[in-house]
């Protein structure tokens, strides 16, 4: 469960959606009805948190360093200030939502057909997000469209806050969080590179806030810890070397083949789960 989630968390597939849907498929012991099942969740979460922080570390501390002083100054002089303040208004919608519907989030963990079924959702939004972009692109130049889609710190601030609202899909299982924030980056005006680099930065602090809220829940005792920190280890180790890939895929990838890959493992894991395979 620890390299799954850790490999599929920061590719457009929904790690969360596989979490839920492979063990059901494959008949193993979790089950996503215990208590624990979403601070286990979290906890390889916060692995992959981790493994960006350790990829992102030099920016990282620029960025903490930006936002204290446009904090203290009030206002922003430099691309790291703007950036930083840039992902506090981008984590805010993930952070409303996770506090007023936490329970019904929940509930979603518990039911694979419905974790198949927005994981087909999840492929469409894919294509959706690429159709677009294409529209955008469509009659331009190469010099033109590089002047047209900007670096993550030259979005606007409504533009953040439209790809953290796009972030707060992800709390369904099937709804990939770094595919709905790629895409939401792409209309946003990111390139792909950018909209994948904004989307792991984004990342971190939401699942490092995440991880306050629900790890304390695996300390209430029956809860092998020590397994639940060692799968979390793996998580960031398959994470780190995602992020590496997806970086250099995003220079020319687009998102399409995980659109494809997401409706068609959707479909199938319906066909496996109605017919009890």
């Amino acid at each position: 469960m620890g390299l799954l989630q850790g490999a599929s968390e920061l590719f457009p597939v929904s790690s969360l959606g596989h979490a839920v849907l492979v063990p059901s498929l494959l008949h193993w012991s979790f089950k996503q009805s215990d208590p624990s099942f979403v601070p286990f969740l979290v906890l390889l979460h916060i692995g992959t948190a981790t493994a960006l922080l350790v990829l992102y570390r030099d920016e990282w501390v620029q960025i903490v360093r930006g936002f204290f002083a446009a904090a203290f100054r009030g206002s922003m002089e430099s691309d790291s200030e703007r950036l930083a303040m840039l992902l506090l208004v981008g984590v805010i919608p993930a952070a409303v939502l996770g506090v007023f519907f936490e329970n019904r989030i929940k509930a979603l963990f518990a039911s694979p057909y419905e974790a198949a079924a927005f994981l087909i959702v999840n492929g469409v939004l894919m294509l959706g997000f690429e159709l677009f972009r294409r529209r955008a692109e469509r009659g331009k130049t190469r010099q033109e469209q590089e002047e047209r889609f900007a670096s993550a710190e030259r979005i606007s601030f409504r533009a953040a806050a439209i790809v953290g609202a796009c972030q707060a899909l992800a709390f369904i299982p099937g709804i990939s969080r770094s595919g709905v924030t790629i895409g939401g980056g792409l209309i946003a005006g990111l390139r792909h590179e950018e909209a994948a680099r904004f989307s792991f930065l984004l990342a971190t602090p939401t699942i490092l806030g995440a991880g306050l809220v629900e790890v304390p829940e695996l300390f209430k005792g029956g809860v092998p810890v020590l397994e639940y920190v060692a799968a979390a280890i793996l998580a960031g180790l398959a994470a780190y070397a995602s992020a590496r890939f997806l970086l250099r895929y995003f220079r020319s990838g687009r998102l399409d083949p995980y659109g494809w890959y997401c409706i068609a493992a959707g479909l199938i894991s319906l066909a496996l789960l109605r017919f009890g395979a």
